[in-house]
């Protein structure tokens, strides 16, 4: 696990990715809802769930995580990758003690300094969409918004390298405290700017945002590989609501896709 990285707060370029030179918009079909899903034909077939064995008192158990992944699989996440690395990693360990009983329900739960963990259903359809296409575990990936270390997590059972960048100094504590027990090797948390993403490991495959702003940040337009994927809510400057946007980075330019609505915290710049 890296130590801090230093970076001064700034305001970078960003490029409103809604219009321009070389970048196709696709807008996808309204949903009625935010983040309603259809169901899959078998899907839960997809996934090997772990025996609901009971390995301790209360939250230690398997039986949660399997009655959240086959939830999961029924509200649309078809990947089996996706659903094994939700099924492998402990949602409990990374929210507060109190709120342990409910780790495993869809809700998001408050973890200090104003943030929340996202709903599980939320952690797995972007990160479904990170890897949609794509053979095999991703290379790099980088995470914008450790937040509590959840979302870092379970994206290391699928890349194999995570950077992840948090500009709440206490947030970027409590997650190292948070990952210090699992001793997750291929993950690389970080303290400085999201908005300017982290050069030193760059190009990446995938790069993934838990807060939207009214545009993607160009540095991480400059920091996707040529074939990556970015997943990341943008808010629309004239309803003030905010979509998942999926932007696709190719040899002939970019292509923007958007999809439904989310809520997300805002995408701020500088550290705290």
């Amino acid at each position: 696990m890296n130590g801090k990285s230093t970076v001064k707060p700034s305001f970078p370029a960003k490029m409103d990715l809604s219009v321009g030179k070389g970048v196709k918009t696709h807008v996808a079909a309204p949903v009625a809802q935010k983040l309603q899903f259809v169901n899959p034909s078998s899907a839960s077939k997809l996934v090997k769930i772990a025996p609901a064995i009971p390995q301790g008192l209360g939250m230690d158990s398997s039986t949660f995580r399997a009655r959240m992944v086959r939830k999961l699989a029924n509200q649309g996440i078809t990947d089996a990758r996706v659903l094994n690395a939700m099924q492998t990693t402990h949602r409990h360990s990374f929210v507060d003690t109190a709120l342990a009983n409910q780790a495993y329900e869809d809700t998001s739960l408050p973890i200090g300094w104003g943030q929340t963990i996202s709903k599980p259903n939320v952690v797995a359809r972007m990160v479904e969409l990170l890897f949609e296409g794509k053979k095999g575990n991703l290379g790099r990936v980088l995470e914008i918004g450790t937040g509590c270390g959840y979302q870092a997590a379970v994206l290391s059972h699928i890349a194999h390298e995570v950077y992840s960048i948090e500009r709440v100094a206490g947030l970027y504590e409590k997650a190292r405290e948070n990952f210090r027990p699992f001793r997750i090797k291929n993950t690389h948390l970080l303290f400085g700017d999201g908005m300017l993403g982290f050069p030193k490991g760059a190009p990446y495959t995938g790069i993934i945002a838990a807060a939207g702003g009214d545009a993607i940040p160009q540095a991480w337009v400059d920091q996707l590989a040529v074939g990556g994927r970015i997943v990341a809510p943008v808010t629309n400057k004239v309803s003030g609501e905010q979509s998942l946007v999926v932007v696709d980075k190719t040899e002939s330019g970019l292509t923007r896709t958007v999809l439904e609505l989310v809520q997300f915290v805002p995408l701020k710049s500088g550290v705290t």
